[in-house]
Formats: structure tokens, sequence, C-alpha cells
């Protein structure tokens, strides 16, 4: 009678996996310790320690909000001198800090001029948010959400003039496959320093990575309609 053992490679994918299984529950029991809404405030916190994209006094836009946690970390690291806009289809019920403004709505058909006054800004004059951020992702269906998900990112870009000054700042999150070096790419093409990241704080066995652009030009994708800017985190 033959034993067959598992391979090296399987026993280490399946470490790595627990691994990932003990960071999500650890980050879950986090997060209520902590009074964050959802675990991925965590990825936030994990893309300001390794990039540093946001600091005190800032006007910061986060699309796709709900139900709340990117705004919460937002809103501490900004302080009170700062100001956050959220928007999302779904309304963030949570109370929310004084520094912290959000909309319900579609950020794709929302008027670029209403989301800065809520910061304070003129658009008319050239104000712009110092940073963009964005933990939106489409309605996943197990068929095609990469490439929904991309798309929706690409209209993001094409938002950009309109919201980001030169020289801000900006993270989304988009799935991974066939099509992202291509948008890591375009996003490159218009600021001085665009990578992807992936937060430990991610879910195991997860697709979602971050890209972090520092910099920006001006100017934007073209982008297609991108569906609604939805939330979803967890």
């Amino acid at each position: 009678m033959k034993v067959r053992g598992r391979g090296v490679g399987a026993v280490a994918r399946d470490a790595s996996a627990m691994r990932r299984r003990v960071l999500h529950d650890k980050y879950f029991r986090q997060a209520k310790a902590e009074g964050y809404l959802a675990r991925s405030a965590y990825k936030l916190k994990q893309i300001q320690e390794k990039r540093g994209i946001l600091r005190a006094g800032m006007r910061v836009l986060d699309v796709g909000c709900a139900p709340g946690s990117w705004l919460q970390v937002a809103s501490e690291i900004v302080g009170p001198r700062g100001m956050v806009v959220g928007i999302d289809l779904k309304p963030v019920e949570a109370e929310m800090p004084a520094n912290v403004r959000t909309v319900t709505g579609d950020a794709f058909a929302a008027e670029p001029e209403a989301l800065l006054a809520l910061a304070g800004l003129d658009g008319a004059a050239g104000g712009r948010f110092e940073a963009v951020i964005s933990d939106m992702m489409p309605d996943t269906t197990g068929a095609g959400d990469h490439y929904r998900s991309v798309e929706a990112c690409r209209s993001l870009l094409g938002l950009l003039p309109r919201l980001l000054r030169v020289g801000g700042v900006f993270a989304m999150k988009v799935f991974e496959g066939e099509e992202y070096p291509a948008l890591l790419k375009e996003t490159a093409g218009l600021f001085g320093q665009a990578k992807g990241f992936k937060p430990d704080a991610t879910r195991s066995m997860s697709v979602e990575m971050y890209i972090v652009g520092n910099g920006y030009r001006g100017g934007g994708a073209a982008g297609g309609a991108g569906g609604a800017a939805g939330g979803g985190k967890a």
C-alpha cells in the first residue's frame, strides 16, 4: 500500500492561508475593540504607514466611503484643521467626527464643485482636494469582477482633474487581473510616482490591490461610465 504525502508547496500554501486567516480574525477583533466600523480601517492605516499619503490639515475626498471606516482613519490623521468629505451610494449611518462631511449619491454623477464646497474649497477659483482616496468596489458576481473594478478605477481617474490639486496624492482599490498592469501604467502617467501595495489587513486569498500615487501632474484618464461609486468595505 502506498501512502502519499502532501507536497512541500501545498503545505506552504496552507500555512500561508492560515496566517492570513489569523490576521483577518486579528483585524476584525481589533476594529471592534478600537471603535472602527470595519476592519478595512487597517488597510488605510497600513497604506499610511507605508506611503504617508495623508497629513494634518489636509482636505480629503473619500469615494465609496460607506460604512465609514476610512473616514474615521482619515479624520484622525488630518485633525481639526483638516476636512474629510465622503460620498457613497449607501448612507453613512454612524456618527462621524466634526471634521467629516458625507453625501449619499453617485460620485460619477455628482457635481465636483458641490463636493469641494463641503470641504470649504471654491472649485471655480481652482480649489481642489489634496488627497482622493477610494476603497470602493463594484458589486461582485464572480464573473467579470476584475474588469468592472478596473472600469470603475479608470472612471475615478477621469474625475481627478476637477477634484485633485496638482501635487496631490491618491489611493484606490482594484481587483488584480490581466488589466491591472495597464491600469497601474495609466495611473503612473498621471503621477510622479505610482505603485501597487497590498496591506496585510486584506482578506485571505483576496485579489484586492491598492494603487497609490504621489505628485499628481494634472490631467486624467478618459474613463467610461464606470458604474456607480459604492462602498462595501469589510
